[in-house]
């Protein structure tokens, strides 16, 4: 199982390509890949099973890039609730990456 601490780095680098998508997929085309690639497929297969819920808080988070504040407006969700959301989020990740 992996540490949380992993797993919130990687989301991290996740949300970082999403924010850059663009650059990345111009290199791909020029034949330059990058490891972010294989966590964005790894996290992608693993969110597919997530309930709703957390589903849609990783496409807001992650993919979409919004902050909690943002993700929580757009939801109608307080502040405290997306981030037990959140959690419940990487608890779930955690028990489905392997790597």
């Amino acid at each position: 199982m992996l540490p949380l601490s992993k797993i919130r780095a990687d989301l991290k680098e996740i949300r970082y390509y999403y924010e850059r998508k663009e650059v990345f997929d111009t290199a791909i085309g020029g034949g330059c890949f990058n490891d972010v690639l294989n966590k964005v497929r790894r996290y992608s297969h693993a969110v597919q099973s997530a309930p709703p819920r957390l589903y849609d808080l990783y496409i807001l988070l992650y993919v979409k890039c919004l902050t909690q504040e943002a993700a929580g407006e757009e939801l109608g969700y307080e502040s405290e609730h997306i981030r037990r959301l959140n959690k419940q989020l990487l608890t779930f990740l955690q028990s489905k990456i392997v790597e």
